[in-house]
């Protein structure tokens, strides 16, 4: 790799750094001996030589003890991990085998547009794979990396000289394939292999020219990645075909017969074509990105020459990386998750049946399937592209049909490229999108390209050179440049795509592919003769039943007044989904006595880590709840017939709307009912239905029938003939097709009584369902608004008036919002996407329902049968034709407590028995606290545990004393706002008291409460006047400090006075969404910590946006480290199948210790739907956590805590024995300091003030901190005495040991068929005891370029003694997060605003990601040269100045020079950067102020303070969720307005005085600091150029002077009003 060029050293001081990257992170370590640390700590002198031999990896630091026995236990977990498949004909996708493989990664391509093949490309590829080191991750033998791979033109001259070596004729480049295959390890089954591929080869009329060992390096590669190494070799083979596309076609031919008939070999998973073409080739494997190039020989042979090259680096968070899932796959590297791929794999299998064209020559039939779930989402969006592909269409043109963007709404679309639009528009219905984050690079040979994502959530940077080389990658400064040379750089944005054609030489940008593609056809015109949409008709103005018959239907369908008043009429009066808070607390519906609805068998899937979930609040563009109906056609013809569907809005249909449909003769549709008998016993009825009904619906759809309507209504209910559970119908109707190759010939569309929250829609649609009409939930609309009791309310004012037409359309929106929200959660945008994928789990119904229904999701616990499914929905229905029934709906207490209702956890009783046990500190009132913990109904799933033990008791005295076992507990992240100061600092300070650990919850710190009290009296001071019962020594700080999505009140002072940081990806009351502290309860107190404005409410957006995939978090976590190495770093996750996957991710990304949170966790404010319907139990995530990191072996690495509906000993024992290591406590130390569970948290009423900030109910709060204490010591003497009883000494020999858990014989109401073998299950022990886990150091990033810094004395010196100091320093893209540290160090020092001296640091090069996060006053950082994504991450003062360097061949104002998401919660400082930025500039900025010449979409969204001027484009949704700050925007051609988010912002010239100087005077400064030539021409023609600023002002700062014009006189008005009051 060619050495930079050396700046000049006379011009200032400069830090001694070579100027090559790869050298560098080599010699790191020995810049920065690591001895001291290794010396502690003799498990890392092991690490020190791979420390050497390897790049420093600081994303992965196991420390293993690679002996026999480790290898041998590994040898099992390989074996296991191989499934068998069986031959089927059609089966349904998996959602294990899909959890079980999930990736994420850094990609790029180069391509040589003269198509000129040289080694430099090759080359420059393997050193670009080098710089993206950090975007991978490795094995727990540091050493095997999770796939890296390299795909480019096929290397003619290397081979022909391989050719004549071996006497073989030369290759003909039009004529031969070249296959790159992973053949099997063990000799005779590689023969076997070897023979089944030459036999096929012949049969299909290919000569097999020869085989090629590929001649490759083994001595490089990792532990594990040796284990699994399979036999690589080349076969060539001769075609008689003329046609290129003919010849590539053949080549896929006989590679899918080779693989059909491998399938029964013993070897069949050993077999793999990494590759088999006329025009590509993929080098890949379970390596290391710079071991690559040393593993295969070829790759250093300077006869391997290529026009282009594609490479990736794969971070992969499951267990065993294997080596064919490295990428890039064969058509495609795809970096990403996608979130769609169950309903993807279900549609592609159904799709089998219909895909025919005249190119296959009639052998359609040999080349299915077209997918598999046990391969990775990468493989099977590989495998989709590759059938269109290979069916005649354009790269460009598959990843469109397959990935397409967010057209809806697109200002620029609309006005100039109608034909995309219609192309879209057209596929829609043809082909689910394949949705969630990805970047992809793509080559068929003849063209390379890239596209991203409808919501652009990976990043990706492109640039161009004068000789002709084009760029595209993950991060920019991946490759050594000479600046000079660069004439174009750019970023793909959400949906864009670039390719290059090898042939003609062009670079074809966004809008030019798409208009290309989309012309082909007369796709509008198609649209427009055949597509139909139902025109929106009236709700019913009347009632359709009378009082008794619509309570008799509610009743028989399993309404209760819980559900009819707190859910259907709340939605019907409102709009909008009703808001409860405290969680769920109640029984699983599967352990409840109580007779549920099947609903509540199903939790929705959430995203959490490897994909973000998207915000449908502030980001809805991207979104869509259309639906098509009818018959999908055959996807590979175009043709006018394939547009004859029918177009829905939205999947809610009134009654009106649905007998539109039904009008409709083109869809012929057939109403099947879904009522089953029971007049010959229960028993069987409710399968032999469902079988006939499934038959009915084929016959229909073989008659022709393109719409199946699903109906349980009827004119007169039979006591006889109860309903089939919708749920149960769609699933079985849909599933039935599937396996008949049907699917794709009609829409199901349910027409029900048992649909009306918005959990049961998704249901319905989440398994089959495109539309439903719930006529009895909009009949219950109309009952309730033609009641007395409204028709008064409204009369009285008590109420809004609606119609009885608003109440419903009111319900129906509420649903749809309802729906975009659990949508976003997994974070998919297209209802199309969402129906049929299946993102639910089960717990508690069993497999012969799941098999029949909803086959391929979750039910790891088993549960009812179809019998016991038919008693259940039986228990409903009598209750409408008993004569004693009531005269009014049931109140199940499902929500609320109530007596007689369903039992919860936190009630009454319990809370009255714990204050009276804590109070007195009375140990007799705390064993009956237990006794009646004891007692209570079966709750929870570790209810049906018991302990038994292989060792006699011993005396208490020898057990581990409380105050040890106390040091484990810690509290749950309540954030002050959500409850009051008292209680938050209560629980901090018995926290501290005992060693444990309080959690700051979101939203800063006041650093009144980081020092020891010295000033207490009596139990008062005067530092904390508002409590009582404190002590001197106490303080009042929370040792875990939180970093939440929304970073309110994260600043480097916050951060580097924690002793933990935790980052909360999710929460368990409602994963996947996004925090919300109504405008009521921000105080000014609470306004000042958060950085906000009082009164306005905050809301925390769902993602975190800087954590869209695993190794965004990764990036995160090492950012904390840096600038607080000596906090542990903690991320918190929620229970969900799959989430073992998720934290080996995290594990992988250096986190220290894992949350793992359950469903039943509290809140201050959420949704029904999510408190009720989302996340698992945590004892099947933390089972799933703890034996996925042992097989791992990265168990050693993290610490386990848990959380979730904790109150006893017991409780912490159940968790131990499970695997965790902590133990969190949330509701009950509520409820220990003071709270009545009154479960009105969201109004800000608390009665006892634990959750409000009203300073009257505040004046209430009894708790004391010494209550806590009691609480703790209580729950660790019970702890104790149970360890005594077991006959163990601590709780270290416990931890991980299920072996000592037993089912309980109990007898449940409703099944029996319950198995906690999942539970039970053990995979061995870590290797470490759980106390040595605990005590290990935090992780560390490694050596890092700040600890380069701060060894200069000089530098050292002007932070300790604040002077001016100036420094120049080199910067590579593997820098990151640079100056952070050195922020910490400040701030330890000074606090946020102290520091009097100022550290001038000027960088020079690609600066890798976060840079300059963190900064504090008194750092002015320049870079000369260009940054990655989060530039100026949390900065909270300072400076930062971004430009290109000198002499650049592009134009500086319209090149990205920084990455997205930039200032992303910054509360103060500068920023200045000459060039555009990314998406999100400025998200949740607070403070900062900043001037950039261009952006992304999304710019200034969620931002409540600061000012932003942008003099230049934006991207789309401009000011989302602004709520406070100012931005100004230069709109020279006029095309602002339709790209902002006129939700909240009002849109204004610059017309204040104060404003037209705060903006000049930010112009100014910028260019003097930055000397852009855009920002010079704007202040020289001042007046020209002012009136084409745009103002965007929120509310909360139209009565600013720089937003008021006429601010002098209402100020004045308001002095005169003042002085006559």
């Amino acid at each position: 790799m060619a050495s930079l060029p050396q700046p000049n050293p006379a011009a200032s001081k400069i830090l001694l750094r070579s100027s090559n990257p790869v050298f560098l992170s080599s010699n790191r370590s020995l810049l920065l001996g690591d001895i001291g640390a290794l010396s502690r700590n003799p498990r890392r002198l092991r690490q020190v030589s791979a420390r050497r031999r390897s790049w420093y990896l600081s994303s992965v630091k196991a420390a293993l003890d690679l002996d026999g026995g480790s290898g041998a236990s590994l040898k099992a977990v390989g074996v296991s991990q191989m499934r068998k498949k069986d031959d089927l004909p059609i089966k349904v996708a998996n959602l294990n085998d899909i959890l079980s493989e999930r990736g994420a990664c850094g990609v790029g391509f180069i391509a040589n547009l003269k198509n000129e093949p040289s080694f430099k490309i090759i080359r420059d590829a393997l050193t670009a794979l080098g710089c993206m080191e950090h975007r991978g991750g490795c094995g727990a033998d540091n050493d095997s990396g999770d796939g890296a791979g390299l795909m480019s033109s096929i290397p003619w001259d290397l081979y022909n000289t391989w050719a004549s070596e071996q006497g073989l004729p030369s290759l003909s480049k039009s004529k031969t394939g070249v296959g790159m295959i992973f053949l099997p390890r063990d000799e005779k089954f590689m023969e076997d292999a070897k023979s089944v591929i030459t036999k096929i080869l012949s049969e299909e009329g290919l000569e097999v020219l020869g085989w090629r060992p590929v001649p490759v390096n083994t001595s490089v590669v990792g532990y594990y990645a040796k284990e699994t190494m399979p036999n690589i070799q080349q076969v060539f083979v001769n075609i008689l075909e003329e046609n290129s596309d003919d010849i590539e076609r053949e080549l896929y031919i006989c590679r899918k017969l080779i693989e059909r008939a491998a399938k029964s070999a013993e070897w069949k998973d050993e077999l793999y074509f990494c590759s088999f073409s006329n025009q590509t080739i993929v080098y890949k494997g379970m390596l290391r990105s710079e071991v690559l190039g040393q593993f295969y020989l070829d790759l250093q042979n300077e006869l391997y020459k290529s026009s282009f090259a594609i490479y990736h680096r794969r971070y992969s968070t499951n267990t065993s990386p294997r080596w064919p899932l490295a990428q890039p796959m064969r058509l495609l590297g795809h970096n990403g998750e996608i979130n769609t791929i169950q309903g993807n794999l279900n549609w592609m299998q159904s799709r089998e049946a219909t895909i025919q064209s005249p190119v296959w020559r009639g052998r359609e039939n040999e080349i299915r399937p077209f997918g598999d779930p046990k391969a990775s989402d990468s493989a099977n969006l590989d495998s989709a592209a590759e059938i269109l592909l290979r069916s005649g269409r354009s790269p460009a043109e598959a990843l469109m049909i397959l990935v397409p963007e967010a057209y809806k709404n697109h200002p620029t679309l609309t006005i100039k490229y109608p034909e995309v639009i219609d192309f879209y528009d057209y596929y829609k219905g043809q082909m689910e999108a394949w949705d969630g984050p990805a970047l992809l690079l793509f080559s068929d040979g003849k063209t390379v390209g890239a596209c991203l994502d409808r919501n652009g959530l990976r990043p990706a940077r492109y640039w161009r050179t004068t000789d002709d080389i084009v760029y595209v990658a993950s991060e920019v400064g991946v490759l050594p440049m000479d600046e000079s040379k660069v004439i174009m750089k750019g970023r793909l944005g959400p949906g864009m795509m670039i390719t290059v054609d090898l042939q003609s030489g062009q670079v074809y940008e966004n809008t030019d592919v798409k208009k290309r593609v989309a012309s082909e056809n007369p796709y509008g015109s198609w649209l427009k003769e055949n597509m139909r949409s139902i025109k929106p008709v009236n709700f019913l103005s009347s009632v359709g039943m009378d009082n008794e018959m619509a309570l008799r239907h509610q009743q028989a369908f399993g309404y209760s007044s819980e559900d009819v008043q707190m859910v259907i009429e709340t939605m019907a009066s409102q709009g909008k989904e009703p808001t409860f808070c405290m969680g769920d607390d109640i029984p699983l519906a599967l352990l409840s006595r109580k007779s549920h609805m099947i609903y509540d068998y199903f939790k929705q899937r959430f995203a959490q880590v490897t994909n973000p979930a998207i915000d449908p609040l502030r980001e809805g563009l991207v979104m869509s709840l259309e639906v098509n109906i009818g018959k999908r056609g055959n996807i590979l013809e175009v043709g006018p017939e394939n547009a004859a569907q029918v177009i829905l809005s939205s999947p809610v249909l009134n009654e009106g709307e649905l007998d539109s449909l039904l009008k409709d003769s083109n869809l012929k549709p057939t109403v099947l009912s879904t009522y089953f008998d029971i007049r010959r016993g229960l028993d069987g009825s409710l399968e032999r239905t469902i079988k006939s009904l499934c038959e009915k619906a084929d016959a229909a759809v073989r008659n022709g029938s393109q719409l199946l309507v699903l109906s349980d209504r009827s004119d007169e209910l039979e006591p006889t003939r109860p309903a089939i559970p919708i749920l149960l119908a769609v699933g079985a109707v849909h599933q039935h097709l599937i396996q008949n190759g049907l699917r794709m010939s009609a829409s199901i569309v349910a027409e029900t009584a048992q649909c009306f929250s918005t959990h049961q829609f998704a249901c319905l649609i989440g398994y089959g369902a495109s539309a439903v009409c719930p006529y009895l939930a909009l009949e219950t609309c109309r009952q309730w608004r033609l009641s007395t009791k409204t028709v008064n309310m409204m009369r009285n004012g008590k109420m809004p008036t609606v119609t009885i037409e608003q109440a419903q359309r009111n319900f129906c929106k509420a649903v749809k919002s309802g729906l975009l929200k659990i949508l976003s959660k997994m974070g998919i945008s297209l209802l199309s996407s969402y129906c049929g994928a299946q993102i639910f789990e089960i717990y508690g119904l069993g497999q012969e329902v799941v098999d029949l229904a909803f086959c391929g999701s979750v039910s790891k616990i088993g549960g009812l049968t179809l019998d016991e499914l038919a008693r259940e929905t039986l228990s409903f229905w009598v209750k409408a034709f008993s004569e004693d029934t009531a005269k009014r709906l049931e109140n199940f207490g499902f929500i609320q407590f109530r007596p007689g209702g369903e039992y919860h956890g936190n009630n009454p009783e319990m809370s009255k028995l714990l204050h009276k046990a804590v109070r007195q500190k009375s140990e007799n009132a705390y064993s009956i606290y237990q006794q009646h913990l004891a007692n209570r109904p079966v709750n929870v799933l570790r209810d049906l545990l018991e302990f038994v033990s292989d060792r006699p008791p011993i005396p208490i005295g020898k057990v581990e004393p409380a105050s040890s076992i106390v040091e484990r507990f810690c509290t749950g992240g309540m954030s002050l706002g959500a409850i009051s100061r008292e209680t938050h600092e209560a629980i901090a300070i018995a926290m501290n008291r005992i060693g444990g650990k309080s959690n700051s919850g979101e939203g800063g710190e006041d650093p009144i409460r980081w020092s020891p009290l010295t000033d207490v009296v009596d139990g008062y001071s005067p530092t904390l006047p508002h409590l009582k019962g404190l002590q001197n020594g106490d303080t009042a700080t929370s040792a875990i400090k939180q970093v939440a999505s929304g970073r309110f009140g994260v600043t480097p002072t916050f951060l580097v006075n924690a002793e933990q940081l935790e980052i909360k990806i999710a929460q368990g009351a409602k994963p996947g969404e996004g925090g919300q502290l109504p405008g009521k309860k921000v105080s000014a107190y609470i306004a000042r910590l958060r950085n906000s404005k009082p009164g306005v409410p905050l809301i925390s957006p769902p993602p975190h946006h800087d954590i869209y995939s695993i190794e965004d978090l990764a990036q995160l976590i090492f950012d904390l480290h840096q600038i607080n190495p000596k906090a542990k770093v903690s991320v918190k996750l929620v229970a969900e199948a799959g989430i073992g996957t998720v934290a080996s991710g995290v594990a992988k990304g250096n986190a220290d210790i894992i949350q793992i949170s359950g469903h039943d966790g509290g809140t201050g404010a959420s949704p029904i739907s999510s408190i009720k319907h989302a996340g698992g139990p945590w004892e099947l995530g933390l089972t799933e956590t703890h034996q996925m990191l042992i097989q791992n072996s990265l168990r050693e690495r993290v610490i386990l805590r848990v959380d979730g509906g904790f109150k006893s000993g017991i409780d912490v024992l159940m968790a131990a024995a499970m695997g965790a290591d902590e133990y969190g406590f949330g509701s009950v130390a509520m409820i220990a300091t003071g709270c009545v569970m009154a479960r009105i948290c969201h109004t800000n009423n608390c009665p006892v003030g634990v959750a409000s900030q009203r300073e009257e109910l505040r004046a209430r709060f009894p708790g004391v901190p010494g209550d806590l204490v009691n609480f703790f010591l209580y729950v660790a003497e019970e702890v104790r005495a149970v360890l005594s009883q077991l006959g163990y000494e601590k709780l270290d020999d416990i931890i991980g040991r299920t072996d000592l858990l037993k089912p309980k014989h109990i007898s449940m109401t409703k099944t029996q068929h319950l198995d906690l073998s999942y539970i039970l299950a053990s995979v061995g022990q870590p290797k470490w005891s759980s106390s040595e886990i605990r005590n290990q150091d935090a992780h560390t990033n490694g050596p890092v370029l700040d600890d380069i810094i701060l060894s200069d004395p000089e530098i050292l010196g002007a932070i300790e003694h604040e002077k001016e100091i100036t420094k120049s320093i080199k910067i590579y893209n593997v820098d990151r997060s640079v100056c952070g540290r050195i922020a910490g160090v400040i701030a330890k020092k000074y606090g946020d605003t102290g520091f009097a001296g100022q550290l001038n640091l000027i960088f020079t090069g690609s600066a890798g990601q976060s840079f300059a996060c963190f900064l504090t006053p008194g750092m002015h950082i320049r870079l000369v040269g260009e940054a990655n994504d989060y530039v100026g991450k949390g900065m909270a003062g300072g400076e930062l100045v971004v430009v290109p360097v000198e002499n650049t061949g592009f134009c500086p104002e319209d090149a990205t020079i920084v990455g997205n998401t930039c200032l992303y919660g910054a509360t103060g400082g500068q920023v200045f950067v000459r060039g555009r930025a990314g998406e999100r500039f400025a998200v949740r900025n607070s403070l900062a102020q900043a001037v950039v010449e261009g952006t992304g979409d999304h710019c200034c969204e969620y931002m409540t303070g600061g000012c932003v001027v942008v003099l230049g484009k934006v991207g789309r949704n401009v000011a989302a969720g602004m709520t406070g700050g100012l931005a100004y925007i230069l709109d020279e051609d006029d095309t602002l307005i339709p790209k902002v988010n006129k939700e909240i912002v009002k849109i204004q010239r610059v017309n204040a005085p104060a404003g037209q100087m705060q903006l000049k005077s930010l112009i100014e400064a910028y260019v003097e600091k930055t000397g852009s030539k855009k920002g010079a021409a704007v202040l020289g023609e001042w007046e020209a150029y002012l009136p084409l600023f745009w103002q965007l002002v929120p509310p909360s700062e139209e009565d600013t002077p720089e937003a008021c014009a006429e601010f002098e006189r209402v100020v004045a008005k308001q002095g005169v009003t003042l002085q006559s009051a």
